[in-house]
């Protein structure tokens, strides 16, 4: 549970918009006190010139109700980002269906659901697999290997790319772009901050523009011709909504299922017992899928605006006022779970890491599950000797990831 030290802080004084707060992944101990303390808690964002401020939720039963509550707390009206000025353009954003309110958002998500069925997923099992044991073979005489950038990157944009129909050779472009798309408040990632944003999104929508010319005059049982081809209401989809629906569903595939899979592999690094517990009996390792999922879920936050005012916990949301659904704080809340800060494989929990329901409900929950089972079951039973060297975090306030898990494949020789 690292982060500075806010104990002594007044509680209204806590800004979660400071990124200092967050040079070591989520801020846990700030987290646990606001679910305490404060569940609805306003943050000025003092740190980003002229960005409105946001009330933060922070407790699973609240995260539950405004994600169900779409006429009150609008994905369309302000997007789903904290930050208003330094990611992508609200017009962008609502030109995917995630930014969407109903009716539109379940006209265009059916479509794209066509492209996830449990059949489809499931005939691509074994696929996903041999994608998982070649990436592992090309680390396998390796001696430290970068879990994040080796192991998990190259197999999770395959494997999304592979239902979009994009070829291998680009997969590393595609998967770049949705580092440096997503990472706000991450300079590394985004060195000119707003401008790397924009020049992702250029560079995005010549990409799909060009795919999508492509299939319109030869089709293919691709995700992308279901996207180009399909009709809403009689009507054939709009050409940007066909490059940022498409960008949603790279840079879901790509940054969700690496961030969960190298957390998880972080964490059981860290716990030794828990690992072995895996190691000796795999068959667990379905149910700790779930466990690293509400403890470690991808992305740390989704906003809404509130359409009208409205009372919660005392406080007085006013309409127009940002709301930021914490999830690694409700994945971790004790009025839920027991020793909620403890990875417990044996858990088997629900939780939010796809959302709290309603009709934002992640539609690739199936494929994530899939592709992180085979590939902890893959890397635990190559490498089950695995040693940390170091790691790093992401500091954003959107996604919850490991920059980087660098490891040591088969351990210290033994004496």
């Amino acid at each position: 549970m690292a982060t500075i030290d806010t104990q002594d802080r007044p509680v209204d004084e806590i800004d979660l918009g400071s990124l200092e707060l967050w040079e070591q992944g989520p801020p846990h101990a700030v987290f646990e006190r606001l679910r305490r303390e404060a569940p609805v808690h306003w943050s000025e964002m003092a740190d980003w010139d002229g960005e409105p401020g946001f009330w933060s939720i922070t407790r699973a039963e609240d995260v539950h109700r405004i994600s169900r509550e779409w006429e009150t707390f609008s994905s369309e009206k302000g997007g789903i980002l904290v930050v208003d000025n330094g990611g992508v353009p609200l017009e962008q954003q609502n030109a995917m269906f995630i930014a969407m309110d109903p009716p539109r958002h379940d006209r265009i998500k059916a479509l794209f659901q066509r492209g996830f069925t449990p059949r489809r997923i499931a005939e691509h099992e074994s696929r996903i697999r041999e994608i998982v044991e070649r990436v592992l073979d090309g680390v396998e005489g390796l001696d430290e290997v970068d879990l994040v950038s080796q192991v998990a990157q190259p197999v999770v944009a395959r494997v999304i790319c592979s239902f979009l129909g994009t070829p291998e050779e680009d997969d590393a472009i595609w998967a770049d772009l949705a580092n440096k798309g997503l990472a706000f408040g991450d300079e590394q990632l985004q060195p000119e901050g707003q401008e790397t944003v924009l020049k992702v999104v250029q560079e995005v929508y010549e990409r799909v523009s060009a795919l999508a010319a492509e299939r319109r005059a030869n089709p293919t049982e691709d995700l992308t011709s279901v996207l180009v081809h399909a009709e809403v209401d009689g009507q054939r989809l709009e050409d940007h909504e066909i490059v940022f629906g498409f960008a949603l569903l790279v840079a879901a595939g790509n940054d969700s299922t690496k961030g969960t899979f190298s957390s998880g592999m972080l964490a059981l690094l860290q716990n030794d017992d828990q690992r072995a517990k895996l190691l000796a009996d795999p068959s667990l390792i379905e149910g700790a899928v779930e466990e690293i999922l509400r403890m470690y879920p991808a992305f740390a936050s989704f906003r809404r605006t509130a359409s009208k005012d409205v009372e919660l916990h005392g406080k007085t949301i006013r309409e127009g006022e940002k709301v930021v659904m914490w999830y690694p704080s409700s994945n971790r809340d004790e009025a839920v779970y027991e020793c909620p800060h403890k990875l417990d494989v044996e858990r088997d929990p629900e939780h939010q890491a796809f959302g709290a329901g309603g009709r934002h409900f992640c539609l690739g929950t199936a494929l994530a599950r899939l592709e992180i089972r085979i590939l902890l079951e893959e890397t635990l039973r190559r490498f089950p000797d695995m040693e940390l060297v170091k790691s790093d975090a992401v500091r954003s306030l959107f996604i919850n990831q490991p920059r980087e898990v660098r490891v040591r494949l088969h351990g210290a020789p033994k004496a």
